[in-house]
């Protein structure tokens, strides 16, 4: 499975983008789809997932209601819209994807496969 995140960019506080993440080599619903960042000198922090299904969804509390994860399975493309963005937002953000299950796949080490990543960056 490859991954290849794209969208990311150079922001003011209270802007909005959609990363994308092309998937090829596998098909989505194969798969729980998560997105991650990395802020400079930090670990991978989880930011959002969806199930194989596509029914369900997680996010971590410093982003609910503000971030979306969404999928065009005929595309084999996963979005996050991130809207009303924060200085703390600013990271690398990764897509990934795990067959581990959905409902506890909330750590990086949980996913197999990984995108080389795209900058955000949101000054205030």
């Amino acid at each position: 499975v490859q991954l290849v995140e794209s969208g990311g960019g150079l922001v003011q506080a209270g802007a909005s983008l959609r990363l994308s993440c092309t998937v090829s080599g596998g098909t989505l619903p194969m798969y729980t789809m998560a997105w991650f960042r990395q802020a400079a000198g930090k670990g991978h922090e989880f930011v959002a997932s969806m199930s194989p299904s596509g029914g369900d969804t997680h996010y971590d509390d410093a982003v609910a209601g503000r971030f979306t994860i969404s999928r065009d399975v005929a595309e084999s493309l996963v979005f996050l819209q991130m809207n009303n963005l924060k200085p703390e937002d600013t990271a690398v953000y990764h897509c990934g994807s795990t067959s581990f299950p959905f409902n506890r796949a909330r750590f990086a080490d949980q996913f197999d496969y990984w995108g080389q990543g795209t900058q955000v960056t949101v000054t205030s």
